[in-house]
């Protein structure tokens, strides 16, 4: 029998949630909103438990339990990724739901964020077992999704696969093919061109746009990037293309470090051929993925988890600004010790949404049977990124606050001023 444990608060961890509602909460007073709409902006709209009985190869049959959270649908259909990890928990997707719905105000797109998650552990489970519990998870909330109602999309521990399984489950109950019920997928079955290095890019946007308010010269700045999977390894490889130069990057099994600067390709060559990890890189030296956070480098781009800049680490950043790419790397309480060192943070609401960038190119593409080109689905998710981050900073500017409280205030000004134009009051 398998035992299930509830997922309780780790005391050394800042609840995510928390966080998410302390940077909502200072921008919702800065914006004088009412009680009224504070509410109805905070309370997701809908939020779905199901347990997902799974036969695993074994013959055993169990139980995983997912969570799907609707926040807002106020812009448009909702838009979210969908997590296979074991840590997954409600409060976990519920501040990611609303992280979505801000995302994709911030760089104007007509979603409202979602969130999905099962919690289970896919690194320890066979591809047929993961495509069970997907079709299973996908046949729980098939009155939920739909291209006009709530669109999922990759998220940790998931890929194009198993979209590729949700869209088929999907669209074997409707009678008919659907790709525009998730985005992310394979190429072949609709995806787009430029979706697996959207989030990076976007990263990339980002920090050049934060370098030249900083006037940093980006062929003479340094970069340490932690976290080298799908975002980090392609916004390292983006920057390093335009002349950012690479001193560390990291993955599970460690940091490294070469202060001549690391070549990306060829560090990404080598995790590909070696399981998908670094461990073992010869060509750069090995230190502490805590190291990494204190290195004199001009970008630092957290890019893994949530909460990997907290109290304890914030003081020994040297970092000129951080990019994040990940969602939530910074805890709540370690914004003002930032503020105070002066750092410029791109908070990831607006730099990690390349990725929901072209997640709405590709159903936009799948609605109107139509593919565009790579390049002009680049040039376009650059142009939206550049426009957002623009805005954010006259933002801090007009409100004499940080980049990250500046994007949570035109993103809750957008969907408050929304809701009040279709007659909600």
């Amino acid at each position: 029998m398998m035992s299930y444990i509830e997922p309780a608060p780790i005391k050394d961890k800042d609840n995510p949630l928390e966080s998410m509602m302390q940077r909502f909460d200072k921008a919702v007073d800065l914006l004088g909103i009412s009680e009224e709409m504070y509410y109805i902006l905070k309370v997701p709209r809908k939020q779905v438990t199901v347990g997902l009985p799974v036969t695993m190869d074994s013959g055993e049959i169990r139980t995983f339990e997912g969570y799907r959270v609707i926040h807002s649908t106020i812009l448009g259909p909702s838009k979210g990724g969908i997590r296979f990890d074991p840590d997954v928990n409600l409060d976990e997707v519920r501040a990611l739901a609303a992280w979505m719905t801000w995302k994709c105000a911030v760089v104007d797109i007509p979603y409202g964020g979602a969130k999905g998650g099962v919690a289970c552990n896919p690194r320890e489970m066979s591809p047929g077992e993961i495509e069970r519990l997907m079709r299973a998870y996908t046949t729980a909330l098939l009155d939920v999704f739909g291209p006009d109602q709530d669109i999922p999309a990759p998220d940790m521990g998931t890929g194009p696969r198993e979209m590729a399984w949700l869209m088929d489950e999907y669209s074997k109950s409707k009678g008919m093919t659907i790709p525009a019920v998730v985005t992310g997928k394979p190429l072949v079955l609709g995806g787009s061109l430029g979706r697996t290095e959207a989030t990076g890019r976007g990263v990339m946007v980002s920090a050049l746009a934060g370098m030249e308010k900083l006037r940093i010269n980006p062929y003479r700045a340094t970069a340490a990037v932690q976290g080298f999977g799908n975002v980090g390894s392609h916004a390292a490889l983006l920057l390093r293309e335009r002349g950012t130069a690479i001193h560390a990057i990291s993955d599970i099994s460690g940091a490294y470090y070469n202060d001549k600067g690391i070549d990306v390709a060829d560090a990404i060559a080598y995790r590909d051929a070696n399981k998908g990890s670094l461990e073992g890189y010869s060509k750069a030296e090995a230190i502490s993925g805590d190291e990494l956070f204190t290195l004199p480098v001009d970008v630092l781009v957290p890019a893994a988890k949530e909460d990997v800049i907290t109290r304890k680490n914030v003081e020994s950043i040297q970092a000129r600004m951080i990019v994040e790419g990940a969602n939530g790397p910074t805890s709540a309480k370690a914004d003002d010790i930032i503020n105070d060192k002066g750092i410029m943070v791109v908070p990831d609401i607006l730099a990690n949404a390349g990725g929901v960038t072209v997640s709405y190119f590709e159903w936009v593409q799948n609605r109107i049977g139509y593919k565009w080109t790579l390049e002009r689905i680049n040039r376009r998710t650059d142009r939206i990124m550049k426009e957002a981050f623009d805005k954010v900073y006259e933002t801090s500017l007009k409100y004499k606050v940080s980049l990250r409280i500046a994007a949570y205030i035109v993103a809750i000004d957008k969907v408050a001023s929304t809701y009040k134009y279709r007659g909600g009051f």
